[in-house]
C-alpha cells in the first residue's frame, strides 16, 4: 500500500471537515507510530551480526514503539477501521513484524522462551485470520507477505518441536502455494515448493518414530531438562569453567536443511538449550523492556548460528566471541562439514598439513582458486585448518567436528596449556549401515538423542512411548555411570574433568562416551575410522572400554532385546 498522506486518507471517507479533531488526531498519531515501527524494523537489518551489547537498545526501541502501535490500535480500532481504512491484514502485519522481532531476540540471545512469544503472535494471526481476505484482493506482494508469514511460523514451530502444528502449516502454505501461482502467473514457483520439499524432508529427517497406543507420533524433546545432566556427587573435582559462547557451523554438501538450518545444526542447538519457559508476558510487557532482568536459572549459552559461512565470515565471528568471553568461560566450536584432505605429499606433519573443514567459497575467487590446484605445494584455502584455531586456544575451547576428515584435527598441540577438548566423529560408517547421511549425521545424533541414535543402529524404526520411557531411565543410569568413570578415573586428562563443571558440556562428554563405546561393541562397526575419537586421548580401558560400562549397553540392548546386534565378549577381542 503506497502510503497516502493522512489528509487524503481522511478525505477519502467523508468531507474532510466533519471529522472531529479528536478522531484526526488519532490517525495521525497512528501514521506516525506505523511509520517509525517501520523505520526501526528496518534498521534492524543494518545492525552488526556479532557483539552482543551494540544492538541491545536498538531492540528496546523497536519492541517500545511496536508495544505501543498494538496497543494503540486494539484501543482505537473503531476509528481506525473508519477514518483510516485500517485492513485485517494490515493488522496481521503489526503483529508479524512483533513474531519476528521475537525470534531474532531469541537468536541473538539464545533465550528460548522468546521464541514462545514469537509463537503466541504468528499464532494468533492464524487462529483471527488477519490475512484471510489477502487472496480476494488482486495484489501478488500481498500474498508472497502471507506466504513468508507461513515460512516464519513453521521455523519458530521445528524449533519448539511443534511438530503437529508444522503439519497443519505445511497443508495450509501448500494450498496457498498453489491458489497464488495459478491465480499469477509468478516465476518464483519453484523457489515455494523448493519451501515445501525442504519443510517436508525436515520433518522426516528422525530415522526412529516413538509411537503413542493411539500409533500418533510422541514429539520428543532433546533440550536439557531439569533431570537431563548427570548430577556431580559430593565430593567430585571438577573445574567451574561455563560454557558462555558458541559456534554452530553447517556445511556439508547435501544435507537436508530449512531456512538456513541443517538438520545437524538444528541438533545441535537443541543440545545448547534448556527447556523453554513461558515468559508469561502479554504484549504489554514485550520481554524485553527489561533486558537487564535476568531469568531465574543460568542462561542458555550465547551462540551463532553459520550456514555454509565462507573462511572470512567465520574467522570474524570467531574473533568476536574470543573477544567478548567472560573470564572463566568455555567457547565452543562445532563444525558440521564436508572433509578437505591435503592435495599433495607434505614431508612435514604441522597444523595446515591434514586438510580440515570446507568454508565456503565466494565465486569471485574461483580463477584464483584453479590457479593454486596446480601447484601442490600451496594448502587448501578454502578450508577451517586445525592451526587456523590455535590463536583462539588461549582460552578454554571446546571443539566438536562432525566431518569426513574429522581426525585432522587429532593432531592438536596445546600451546598455550589452557583446558582445550576435540571430539571427533567417525571419519565413515559401515557399508552395512544405510546412508542416512543426508538425514543428519548419525555422530551429532547421538550428542542431540543418544537413544534415537542407539535404536536406529539396533535397526529399529519405531518404538512403543512406555518402552522408549524406559530406555530414557536406564540411559540416564548409565550417563550416571559414566559421570563416575570419568572423575574417578586416574590417567583421564585434566581438560576433561575442567570441562565437567559445566552442565551442557558434560551432558555431551557423557554422550560422547556412550556413543564411543556402543560403536566399539557393535558388530559391524569393525574398522576404526568407524570410532569417534578425541583429543587428549580417553584412557580406553576406564572409558570407552570399560567392562562396567559395556555390560550396561548389553543390558539396554537386552531391554530393546536387540543384543544380537552386539559382541559379547568385546574384552576378548582386543
Amino acid at each position: 500500500r503506497t502510503e497516502l498522506p493522512v489528509k487524503e486518507i481522511m478525505s477519502s471517507g467523508g468531507a474532510e471537515d466533519d471529522i472531529p479533531q479528536a478522531e484526526r488526531k488519532t490517525v495521525t498519531d497512528f501514521c506516525y507510530l506505523l511509520d517509525k515501527s517501520k523505520q526501526l524494523f528496518n534498521g534492524l537489518r543494518d545492525l552488526p551480526q556479532y557483539g552482543q551489547k551494540q544492538w541491545q537498545s536498538y531492540f528496546g526501541r523497536t519492541f517500545d514503539v511496536y508495544t505501543k502501535l498494538w496497543k494503540f490500535q486494539q484501543q482505537h480500532r473503531q476509528v481506525l477501521d473508519n477514518r483510516y481504512g485500517l485492513k485485517r491484514w494490515q493488522i496481521g502485519e503489526i503483529a508479524s513484524k512483533i513474531g519476528q522481532l521475537y525470534y531474532h531476540y531469541y537468536l541473538r540471545t539464545s533465550e528460548t522462551s522468546y521464541l514462545n512469544e514469537a509463537f503466541s503472535f504468528y499464532s494468533a494471526i492464524r487462529q483471527r485470520s488477519y490475512y484471510s481476505q489477502v487472496n480476494k484482493e488482486d495484489r501478488p506482494e500481498l500474498v508472497v507477505k502471507k506466504l513468508r508469514y507461513y515460512a516464519r511460523f513453521i521455523v519458530v514451530c521445528l524449533l519448539l518441536n511443534k511438530m503437529d502444528v508444522v503439519k497443519d502449516l505445511v497443508k495450509e502454505l501448500s494450498d496457498e502455494i498453489e491458489d497464488y501461482t495459478h491465480r499469477f502467473n509468478t516465476e518464483d514457483q519453484v523457489e515455494w515448493n523448493l519451501v515445501l520439499q525442504e519443510v517436508a524432508a525436515f520433518i522426516e529427517a528422525d530415522p526412529v518414530m516413538v509411537l503413542n497406543d493411539d500409533n500418533t507420533i510422541v514429539i520428543t524433546s532433546n533440550r536439557l531438562s531439569e533431570t537431563g545432566a548427570p548430577l556431580l556427587e559430593q565430593g567430585m573435582i571438577v573445574g567451574q569453567l561455563a560454557l558462555a559462547d558458541a559456534l554452530i557451523i553447517g556445511n556439508c554438501n547435501n544435507q537436508v536443511k530449512f531456512s538456513e538450518l541443517t538438520i545437524d545444526m538444528f541438533r545441535m542447538l537443541q543440545a545448547l538449550e534448556r527447556e523453554p519457559m513461558n515468559l508469561a508476558s502479554q504484549m504489554n510487557k514485550p520481554g524485553m523492556q527489561e533486558s537487564t532482568e535476568k531469568p531465574a536459572r543460568r542462561e542458555n549459552p550465547h551462540k551463532y548460528l553459520l550456514y555454509k559461512p565462507t573462511f572470512s565470515q567465520l574467522y570474524t565471528f570467531l574473533a568476536a566471541s574470543f573477544k567478548e568471553l567472560p573470564a572463566n568461560s568455555v567457547l565452543l566450536i562445532y563444525l558440521s562439514a564436508t572433509g578437505v584432505f591435503p592435495s599433495g605429499r607434505s614431508d612435514s606433519e604441522g597444523p595446515y598439513d591434514f586438510g580440515g573443514v570446507l568454508t565456503n567459497s565466494n565465486r569471485d575467487i574461483i580463477n584464483g582458486d584453479a590457479i593454486h590446484k596446480r601447484n601442490q605445494s600451496y594448502k587448501e584455502m578454502h578450508c577451517l585448518h586445525p592451526g587456523d584455531l590455535y590463536p583462539f586456544t588461549r582460552k578454554p575451547l571446546f571443539i566438536i567436528v562432525d566431518s569426513s576428515n574429522s581426525v585432522a584435527y587429532k593432531n592438536f598441540t596445546n600451546l598455550f596449556g589452557q583446558p582445550l577438548v576435540c571430539l571427533l566423529s567417525p571419519t565413515a560408517y559401515p557399508k552395512a549401515l544405510q546412508d542416512q547421511s543426508q538425514r543428519g549425521s548419525l555422530f551429532t545424533l547421538f550428542l542431540n538423542n543418544p537413544l534415537m541414535a542407539f535404536l536406529f543402529v539396533s535397526g529399529l524404526s519405531s518404538m512403543r512411548r512406555g518402552l522408549w520411557e524406559k530406555c530414557q531411565d536406564y540411559l540416564r543410569k548409565i550417563n550416571r555411570d559414566i559421570a563416575q568413570l570419568l572423575t574417578h578415573s586416574r590417567s583421564i586428562d585434566q581438560s576433561f574433568l575442567q570441562f565437567f563443571g559445566d552442565e551442557f558440556l558434560r551432558l555431551l562428554l557423557t554422550r560422547f562416551i556412550f556413543c564411543s563405546a556402543t560403536m566399539r561393541m557393535h558388530k559391524i562397526f569393525r574398522e576404526t575410522r568407524n570410532y569417534p575419537e578425541s583429543y587428549p586421548q580417553l584412557p580406553r580401558d576406564e572409558t570407552v572400554e570399560n567392562p562396567h560400562l559395556q555390560k550396561h549397553i548389553l543390558e539396554l540392548a537386552s531391554i530393546l532385546d536387540v543384543r544380537n546386534v552386539f559382541l559379547e565378549n568385546t574384552l576378548d577381542d582386543y
